[in-house]
Protein backbone atom coordinates (compact mmCIF):
# COMPACT_ATOMS: atom_id res chain seq x y z
CA UNK A 1 0.00 0.00 0.00
CA UNK A 2 1.67 3.88 -1.00
CA UNK A 3 1.10 6.83 0.63
CA UNK A 4 -1.71 9.35 -0.45
CA UNK A 5 -1.39 12.99 -1.82
CA UNK A 6 -1.61 14.77 1.25
CA UNK A 7 -0.02 12.48 3.62
CA UNK A 8 3.80 13.13 4.85
CA UNK A 9 6.80 11.33 4.33
CA UNK A 10 9.25 10.77 6.81
CA UNK A 11 13.09 11.07 5.43
CA UNK A 12 16.73 10.66 6.85
CA UNK A 13 18.96 11.49 3.83
CA UNK A 14 22.27 9.16 3.32
CA UNK A 15 25.36 11.30 4.10
CA UNK A 16 28.78 10.31 4.86
CA UNK A 17 28.31 12.77 8.07
CA UNK A 18 27.21 10.66 10.66
CA UNK A 19 25.59 13.90 12.75
CA UNK A 20 23.49 14.78 9.05
CA UNK A 21 22.45 11.07 8.24
CA UNK A 22 20.41 11.15 11.98
CA UNK A 23 18.42 14.01 10.98
CA UNK A 24 15.05 13.28 10.08
CA UNK A 25 13.22 15.59 7.98
CA UNK A 26 9.23 15.96 7.21
CA UNK A 27 7.81 16.52 3.94
CA UNK A 28 4.35 16.38 2.30
CA UNK A 29 3.29 14.61 -0.64
CA UNK A 30 1.47 16.76 -2.94
CA UNK A 31 1.25 14.94 -6.44
CA UNK A 32 1.82 11.76 -7.68
CA UNK A 33 3.12 9.76 -10.99
CA UNK A 34 3.01 6.35 -12.51
CA UNK A 35 6.98 6.34 -11.42
CA UNK A 36 7.20 9.04 -8.79
CA UNK A 37 5.93 10.85 -6.21
CA UNK A 38 6.40 14.79 -6.10
CA UNK A 39 6.93 15.60 -2.79
CA UNK A 40 7.53 19.60 -1.12
CA UNK A 41 11.02 20.27 0.20
CA UNK A 42 11.35 18.70 3.65
CA UNK A 43 12.01 20.39 6.93
CA UNK A 44 13.50 19.69 9.70
CA UNK A 45 10.69 19.98 12.14
CA UNK A 46 12.25 21.15 15.63
CA UNK A 47 13.91 24.17 13.74
CA UNK A 48 12.15 24.55 10.53
CA UNK A 49 15.23 24.51 8.51
CA UNK A 50 14.93 23.14 4.99
CA UNK A 51 16.75 20.35 3.38
CA UNK A 52 18.16 20.93 -0.24
CA UNK A 53 18.25 17.86 -2.03
CA UNK A 54 20.36 17.30 -5.37
CA UNK A 55 19.45 14.60 -8.13
CA UNK A 56 21.01 11.18 -6.95
CA UNK A 57 20.38 11.61 -3.33
CA UNK A 58 19.47 8.60 -1.16
CA UNK A 59 16.83 8.71 1.00
CA UNK A 60 15.68 6.48 3.54
CA UNK A 61 11.55 6.95 4.08
CA UNK A 62 8.48 6.14 6.33
CA UNK A 63 5.02 7.33 6.14
CA UNK A 64 2.42 6.21 9.14
CA UNK A 65 -0.39 4.26 8.52
CA UNK A 66 -3.18 3.40 10.87
CA UNK A 67 -2.03 1.66 14.72
CA UNK A 68 1.20 3.60 14.42
CA UNK A 69 2.77 1.31 11.89
CA UNK A 70 5.79 2.45 10.23
CA UNK A 71 6.17 1.49 6.29
CA UNK A 72 10.16 2.16 5.45
CA UNK A 73 11.12 1.87 1.65
CA UNK A 74 14.33 3.61 0.12
CA UNK A 75 14.42 5.95 -2.62
CA UNK A 76 16.39 8.31 -4.47
CA UNK A 77 15.80 11.90 -6.26
CA UNK A 78 15.60 12.01 -10.10
CA UNK A 79 14.02 15.39 -10.66
CA UNK A 80 12.52 18.63 -9.45
CA UNK A 81 9.18 20.41 -10.73
CA UNK A 82 8.30 23.87 -10.15
CA UNK A 83 4.88 24.84 -10.05
CA UNK A 84 3.11 27.37 -7.35
CA UNK A 85 5.64 25.58 -5.09
CA UNK A 86 9.18 23.55 -6.08
CA UNK A 87 8.62 20.06 -5.39
CA UNK A 88 11.08 17.14 -5.39
CA UNK A 89 10.48 13.83 -7.46
CA UNK A 90 11.25 10.98 -5.90
CA UNK A 91 11.22 7.27 -7.33
CA UNK A 92 8.29 5.63 -6.20
CA UNK A 93 9.12 2.31 -4.85
CA UNK A 94 8.24 -1.39 -6.06
CA UNK A 95 5.06 -1.85 -3.34
CA UNK A 96 6.81 -5.84 -1.88
CA UNK A 97 9.94 -3.39 -1.10
CA UNK A 98 7.73 -1.63 1.55
CA UNK A 99 8.18 -2.95 5.28
CA UNK A 100 5.82 -2.63 7.77
CA UNK A 101 6.98 -2.20 10.87
CA UNK A 102 5.33 -2.66 14.25
CA UNK A 103 6.21 -2.24 17.86
CA UNK A 104 4.96 -6.31 17.91
CA UNK A 105 6.52 -7.36 14.79
CA UNK A 106 9.95 -6.19 14.39
CA UNK A 107 12.26 -6.68 11.20
CA UNK A 108 14.96 -9.53 12.01
CA UNK A 109 18.08 -9.87 9.54
CA UNK A 110 21.27 -12.09 10.02
CA UNK A 111 24.10 -9.82 11.08
CA UNK A 112 27.97 -9.75 12.49
CA UNK A 113 27.70 -7.56 14.62
CA UNK A 114 30.43 -6.58 17.63
CA UNK A 115 28.43 -6.48 20.76
CA UNK A 116 29.84 -5.68 24.10
CA UNK A 117 28.20 -6.82 27.25
CA UNK A 118 28.45 -6.09 30.98
CA UNK A 119 27.10 -9.19 33.21
CA UNK A 120 25.13 -8.21 36.28
CA UNK A 121 28.78 -9.07 38.19
CA UNK A 122 30.78 -6.78 36.26
CA UNK A 123 32.11 -9.12 33.96
CA UNK A 124 32.91 -7.78 30.39
CA UNK A 125 33.21 -9.50 27.16
CA UNK A 126 33.32 -8.92 23.48
CA UNK A 127 31.22 -11.03 21.28
CA UNK A 128 29.63 -10.78 17.71
CA UNK A 129 25.83 -11.09 16.92
CA UNK A 130 23.77 -13.52 14.72
CA UNK A 131 20.52 -11.78 14.05
CA UNK A 132 19.52 -8.54 15.29
CA UNK A 133 15.99 -6.46 15.05
CA UNK A 134 14.13 -3.68 16.80
CA UNK A 135 12.88 -6.34 19.88
CA UNK A 136 16.36 -7.91 20.11
CA UNK A 137 19.71 -9.69 19.14
CA UNK A 138 21.23 -13.61 19.39
CA UNK A 139 25.19 -14.08 20.02
CA UNK A 140 27.47 -17.15 20.11
CA UNK A 141 29.04 -17.49 23.82
CA UNK A 142 32.05 -19.79 25.04
CA UNK A 143 31.08 -22.90 27.31
CA UNK A 144 33.42 -20.79 30.26
CA UNK A 145 30.88 -18.06 30.02
CA UNK A 146 28.02 -18.89 32.57
CA UNK A 147 24.85 -17.22 31.62
CA UNK A 148 20.91 -18.31 32.42
CA UNK A 149 17.65 -17.51 31.11
CA UNK A 150 16.71 -14.13 32.78
CA UNK A 151 19.66 -13.09 33.59
CA UNK A 152 20.31 -9.27 32.64
CA UNK A 153 22.63 -7.79 30.86
CA UNK A 154 24.18 -4.39 29.69
CA UNK A 155 24.82 -3.83 25.98
CA UNK A 156 26.37 -1.75 23.29
CA UNK A 157 26.59 -3.19 19.64
CA UNK A 158 28.32 -1.34 17.10
CA UNK A 159 26.26 -0.79 13.80
CA UNK A 160 28.03 -0.31 10.24
CA UNK A 161 25.91 2.01 7.71
CA UNK A 162 25.61 1.51 3.87
CA UNK A 163 27.02 4.90 4.04
CA UNK A 164 29.94 4.52 5.72
CA UNK A 165 29.23 5.75 8.90
CA UNK A 166 28.92 3.83 12.31
CA UNK A 167 26.96 4.06 15.45
CA UNK A 168 26.46 2.46 18.55
CA UNK A 169 23.21 1.51 20.20
CA UNK A 170 22.79 0.45 23.80
CA UNK A 171 20.10 -1.29 25.65
CA UNK A 172 19.46 -3.31 29.12
CA UNK A 173 19.06 -7.13 27.55
CA UNK A 174 17.23 -9.73 29.03
CA UNK A 175 18.12 -13.85 28.11
CA UNK A 176 15.13 -15.36 27.15
CA UNK A 177 16.74 -18.49 25.91
CA UNK A 178 19.63 -20.25 25.18
CA UNK A 179 20.58 -22.96 22.85
CA UNK A 180 23.27 -25.32 23.43
CA UNK A 181 24.85 -26.37 20.20
CA UNK A 182 27.24 -28.96 19.25
CA UNK A 183 30.69 -27.52 19.05
CA UNK A 184 30.09 -26.68 22.66
CA UNK A 185 28.97 -23.03 22.42
CA UNK A 186 25.39 -21.58 23.53
CA UNK A 187 23.28 -19.38 21.29
CA UNK A 188 21.88 -16.74 23.80
CA UNK A 189 18.63 -14.69 22.50
CA UNK A 190 17.92 -11.55 24.12
CA UNK A 191 14.99 -9.67 24.44
CA UNK A 192 15.59 -5.33 24.91
CA UNK A 193 14.44 -5.53 28.53
CA UNK A 194 15.51 -1.20 28.38
CA UNK A 195 15.88 0.75 25.03
CA UNK A 196 15.20 4.34 23.97
CA UNK A 197 13.09 4.97 20.78
CA UNK A 198 16.48 6.83 19.33
CA UNK A 199 18.62 3.66 19.74
CA UNK A 200 15.89 1.23 19.08
CA UNK A 201 15.78 3.52 15.30
CA UNK A 202 19.45 3.13 15.02
CA UNK A 203 18.85 -0.77 14.68
CA UNK A 204 15.72 -0.44 12.85
CA UNK A 205 17.39 1.50 10.22
CA UNK A 206 20.40 -1.10 10.21
CA UNK A 207 18.13 -4.19 9.44
CA UNK A 208 16.10 -1.92 6.70
CA UNK A 209 18.93 -1.31 5.00
CA UNK A 210 20.40 -5.12 5.27
CA UNK A 211 16.81 -6.48 4.32
CA UNK A 212 17.06 -3.96 0.95
CA UNK A 213 20.57 -5.14 0.31
CA UNK A 214 19.25 -8.61 0.43
CA UNK A 215 16.63 -8.42 -1.87
CA UNK A 216 18.45 -6.58 -4.72
CA UNK A 217 21.46 -9.42 -5.31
Amino acid sequence: MYPKINEYLYIQVASSDAAEAEVEYRSRIAEMEEEAFLIEIPMQEKNGRLKKLFIGDELSVYFLTEGGIKNYFNTHVIGFKEDVIRMVKIRKPAADSIFKIQRRSFLRVNAELELAVKDSLGGRFLVHTEDIGGGGTSFLSDAKTSMKIGDGLSCWVLINYRNGSTEHANFEGEIVRIKKLENGRSLVMLKFAEISDSERQKIIRYCFERQFDFRNR
